[in-house]
């Protein structure tokens, strides 16, 4: 065999060698990342009680199809969901009812995303809206507007302020605990429109338009916080603009006192739940 022939088999040879010892390496470089590690904390607005399908823990009313439950698929993130219904910020750091586990405690650091929505049940908001019902129109009854602002205070407006610093202790911890992490804080729904729907939704007018300035003092501060604090704060306030519980049943995100669809009532539905979950993955994004 002549030199010449040798030597194009030996190169042939060595360059198979290498590209057997370099595809493979190639082959994992190509390789899918890690999927997101996404953890979702807070109450009833993130948690979804009564919308199908529920999780087999009943003690915290959430659904599979919840917000947290529609972001992660957008994401293709792997969900780690502790929302609870009826969850306050101390139900972060401490067990709730005794029972469930600290909210905080799903935090590691590894963990790439949390959304945060609390602070409703902080300020009485949700338990004093059912003291707003009257079936009958004005002046049969009586305001709640009027007895949650009597004597010049504002009884759920001082209960968002005292609020407001708690949560922003919130998001230092959600910082400490998963440094890496985007925290995506949202406020609350236009739950309302101005002037109300009496008689669809048993609310005079002036109560109705109070409990929403109350809704929107929350998103304030949970925004101011959220900004102050390094997180992103997501408005779904302006994305239920029409689609509140005056709404007609098929246009609604959030359901009225007498739910039009399988959800709480005053929470968002699962077409509101699949709206704001978009949004969160957006701002994820």
């Amino acid at each position: 065999m002549g030199k010449r022939l040798k030597a194009g088999l030996v190169a042939v040879t060595a360059g198979a060698a290498v590209t057997g010892v370099v595809a493979p390496a190639q082959a994992q470089d190509r390789q899918a990342p890690d999927p997101l590690e996404y953890v979702a904390l807070g109450d009833s607005a993130a948690a979804g009680p009564l919308i199908p399908s529920q999780d087999i823990n009943l003690l915290c009313l959430r659904s599979n199809h919840n917000y947290p439950a529609v972001a992660a698929q957008e994401l293709g993130a792997e969900l780690t969901d502790v929302t609870c219904s009826g969850a306050t910020t101390d139900d972060f750091s401490g067990r709730r009812l005794g029972i469930i586990a600290p909210q905080f405690d799903a935090l590691k650091p590894s963990t790439d995303l949390v959304s945060v929505t609390v602070g409703a049940n902080d300020s009485g908001l949700f338990q004093q809206a059912l003291g707003c019902i009257n079936l009958l129109p004005e002046p049969i009854g009586s305001s709640c507007a009027d007895r949650l602002t009597a004597g010049g205070k504002d009884k759920l407006g001082e209960a968002v302020e005292k609020w407001a610093p708690k949560f922003g202790a919130a998001l230092d911890e959600i910082h400490r605990r998963s440094p890496h992490a985007k925290i995506v804080v949202t406020g609350y729904g236009t739950y309302i429109r101005k002037g109300g729907c009496h008689p669809t939704q048993p609310v005079w007018a002036r109560d109705g338009d109070y409990l929403q300035s109350v809704m929107n003092k929350i998103s304030t501060a949970a925004r101011d916080q959220a900004d102050a604090h390094g997180a992103r704060f997501v408005d779904v306030a302006p994305l239920t603009v029409g689609h509140d519980i005056c709404a007609a049943p098929e246009d609604r995100y959030l359901e009225g006192l007498v739910p039009a669809h399988a959800a709480a009532p005053l929470h968002p539905n699962r077409q509101g739940m699949v709206v704001y979950g978009n949004a969160v993955a957006a701002a994820a994004r």
